[in-house]
């Protein structure tokens, strides 16, 4: 009994440390994150710059002009909630949060396209 009690605790302290890296997310996301492959609408080498209060911007080169998103987002489990205007309106996503490390993140929108970045030093 004593064996199966040891068994189903550390089964239960695996699932908690696995949900403690999603809730960790919010603060593993903070930095400069750059797009290495897309399979969608962004472009690579476009760099995401996500603040700990809660801000982020995205840089881009488009038909060769520097562009430049700012607004805001949260991250609550692997849910990546972004908020900005762009061209006067206003726009919300809400993307999965597929890998993210100390130096990878892959990011899948509503169409299912990912997204891998890593964190520019």
């Amino acid at each position: 009994m004593r064996v199966l009690s040891a068994v189903a605790l550390a089964a239960l302290l695996g699932l908690t440390g696995f949900a403690d890296d999603k809730d960790d997310y919010a603060k593993k996301i903070v930095g400069k994150w750059e797009i290495v492959k897309s399979n969608g609408d962004e472009p690579v080498g476009a760099v995401y710059d996500f603040t700990k209060d809660g801000k982020f911007s995205i840089t881009a080169k488009l038909d060769g002009k520097d562009v430049k998103i700012d607004g805001t987002y949260s991250v609550e489990k692997d849910k990546l909630t972004t908020q900005y205007t762009i061209a006067g309106k206003a726009e919300k996503d809400v993307d999965t949060i597929k890998k993210l490390t100390d130096e990878d993140l892959e990011v899948e929108n509503k169409d299912k396209k990912v997204y891998k970045l890593t964190r520019k030093k």
